[in-house]
Formats: structure tokens, sequence, C-alpha cells
């Protein structure tokens, strides 16, 4: 079962409807125009019901079997955009400075549509799936607003699907990786108060910038000094601000940055240390500083059996030498996590790769790669029809 021969011959118009919602990106929670346009589609393929307002923006789309059946899965796309200024040159470029498609949210949203139209013009299924279209991917942790407003006791799910383009694999090649697949993320948030002075007058003053540069550089003896090697852990500063003037020392100056872990314990330790060593450092030069560790989303962990499943789909569309183990998991991180903590499921990255030359996800130069579109909403709906086979088919 390659990819399917209906959802080759989308392969133009899904194409047409990725580079659309390129060319308009929107924010967390404000995917007003893009849940628009998804729920008049998924309305006119003939889907059965189409439910929005769902964390805001999010839309479910309900499709069931021409045959009977109790059975039913989710199917997960995610359609956020970035704050990063497009630099693609694309002719279906942001039109919307400062806001763009780095992720690829908008191939995934039409890779699900295509899958929808397949599916409620086949229905060789049995039972229910569920599309879910879910806002705010990009740290608004809209798969966990889903679940606390009840999406699966609305659509309850025997087990949940995703997947994620990844341009530094061979385009269609699939990915899979049973246990964590993703990083657990915090947001680190540090304030460093000094005291003011002139610039030729140090002596009268407490520099923030001399403390937080010590923080900076200590920081990153969390992982290579307290972290037992054979974890993995990041912890990264990615941002400073502070100060106004060449012959000023500011009163404050503020980091922020990252952390990602795949194990509690190491959360643990990283957010401990983090806290301590900031806050030492500081005070050891008369400073203070004020610490806060804001964990977002948990370790995205794919569950065996429907890991098993995924990477079956995977085959019937793809063949075995095109589909391929992980070797170690990558520390980005998915809110698909929460959906994950909730309900079995597995999380599978389809290359997108064109070349050694391709700009990675969060880039400014990124652009998804259309012609692995047929391939994931191949995917999606052959995991309906292995998963919720008609009994007499």
């Amino acid at each position: 079962m390659p990819i399917h021969n209906r959802i080759a011959a989308l392969h133009e118009e899904m194409t047409a409807w990725r580079r659309d919602f390129h060319a308009h990106p929107e924010l967390a929670f404000e995917e007003v125009r893009t849940a628009r346009i998804v729920a008049e589609k998924l309305k006119s393929f003939g889907v059965d019901e189409v439910h929005t307002g769902i964390a805001r923006t999010g839309v479910v789309g309900v499709i069931r079997g021409s045959a009977p059946g109790s059975g039913a899965i989710g199917l997960r796309a995610d359609m956020d955009a970035l704050p990063i200024q497009e630099e693609t040159g694309a002719p279906y470029a942001s039109t919307k400075p400062g806001v763009m498609h780095a992720c690829g949210h908008d191939g995934h949203t039409a890779m699900l549509l295509g899958a929808a139209r397949y599916l409620a013009e086949t229905r060789n299924f049995s039972g229910t799936v569920y599309l879910f279209f879910q806002p705010a991917e990009e740290m608004g942790g809209g798969a966990e607003v889903m679940i606390r407003e009840g999406l699966f006791d609305r659509f309850p799910v025997d087990r949940v699907f995703g997947l994620h383009n990844w341009p530094k694999a061979p385009a269609g090649m699939f990915l899979w990786r049973t246990g964590p697949v993703m990083a657990a993320v915090s947001a680190i948030d540090i304030t460093v108060t000094g005291r003011g002075a002139h610039g030729a007058m140090p002596n009268l003053g407490i520099d923030p910038v001399l403390v937080a540069a010590h923080i900076i550089t200590a920081l990153q003896g969390i992982v290579a000094r307290n972290l037992d090697p054979v974890e993995s852990g990041v912890l990264s500063i990615t941002w400073l601000e502070g100060g106004f003037a060449h012959n000023v020392i500011p009163e404050t100056v503020r980091l922020r940055g990252t952390a990602r872990w795949l194990t509690p314990e190491v959360g643990d330790l990283l957010e401990r240390r983090t806290i301590e060593t900031a806050e030492n450092i500081a005070r050891a030069f008369g400073a203070t500083a004020s610490v806060a560790f804001l964990r977002a989303y948990p370790p995205t962990v794919n569950e065996p059996e429907s890991t098993g499943l995924a990477r079956a789909a995977a085959v019937a569309v793809q063949g075995e030498e095109r589909v391929i183990e992980m070797p170690r998991p990558t520390m980005g991180g998915e809110d698909f996590a929460f959906m994950l903590e909730k309900k079995p499921g597995a999380y599978l990255m389809l290359g997108g790769g064109r070349g050694e030359d391709d700009a990675a996800v969060h880039h400014p130069k990124y652009d998804f790669n259309d012609e692995i579109l047929p391939v994931g909403a191949s995917w999606f709906a052959t995991l309906a029809e292995q998963l919720l086979p008609r009994s007499d088919g």
C-alpha cells in the first residue's frame, strides 16, 4: 500500500493549500484565518462533524467509517507560526512582517487536510477518526489547553498520532523511536539586580553586567560537571538585555534561555542548580538574582505498541528501506507530549531534506518541502485503515 492514488492526485491542491497558509501565517492562539479555512474545507469534504473554538482557534473534524465499530483514533496537526522575519524570497513568502511558518506547521495542516479529504471520500474503515487541528504548539501549549477544555472527553480516542517534518533527513524518509523522542522544555528568566553607577566610577556601584556574565559562564558547568555524562540535558542562555548608554552601569540585567531534558531527575537537577548558581554568584558580588524556571512541556514519549503501529503504517507507505529508527532523541520540544501523557500514541518524523544546504526549522530561510505532502497524508490515512479495519475487508 504505497502513497494512495487519490492522495497523489491531490498533490497540486495540497501544495496550494500549504503555500496559502505559508503566505498568511498566524501566531499562537491567533490562527483565526487558518482555522476558518480548515473548517470550511472539512465541511466541503463531507466530514461528518466540524467543531471549532476549542482552545480558542482549534478545530476538530469527525469522520465515521463505512462500517460500524467502537474503535477511534486521533490524528493531529499543528497550525501556528513563529515570530521570525522570513528570508526565503519565495513567491508565497509571508505577507506579515515578523511572522513566518518556520517550522512546517503549514505543511502539517495541509497533509492532515489531504488525509481528511481522502478518508471522507473513501471511508474504508470502521469506527471513528478524529482530526485534531491544534493551535499554539510554539510555546503556547495549545495541546494542553485543548485537553483541559475536554478534548478527549468530547472526542474519546483509543490512540493518538502525529508527525513532524524533518529537513535534515532525506525527503520521504520516516524516522521512529520508542520511548522519549523529544525533550521536556523549560523557559529560564533571570533578573540580576545590582546598583547603577557612572561607567567611569564602577567602585560606586554593583555591576549587574559583570554578574550576569559570570552567571552565564557558570551555568554551562551544570551540564558539563553536574549531569551524569550518559544522561541528556541542555541549558542555553539565548538572550541578554541591560544598559542604555556607553558610560552608565545599569541597575538590572535580564537573561533568558531554555533548558531541555528527557527524565524527571535531570529536569529537577537543572532547575535546582540553575537557581542555586544564579543566586549564589549574584550574592558573592553583592547583587541579587531572581530566577524563574518555567516548565513548559514534558518529554514527548512514544508508547511502544503505538510506535509499532505507526511504524507499520510508514512501511506500508514507503517500504522498509525508507523507515529507520532514530538512534537518539532530539532535544527539541513538542506539546504533543501532553496528548501522549493522556493517551497511548506515537510521534514520527518525516524527512523533508532537499540537500545539505537546507535550512533547519526555526530558521528565517526554512521552507517546507511540498514533495512530501502526499507521503504524510498517506501515512495519516493508512493509520486509519490499518488500525480501524473493516471486518469485511
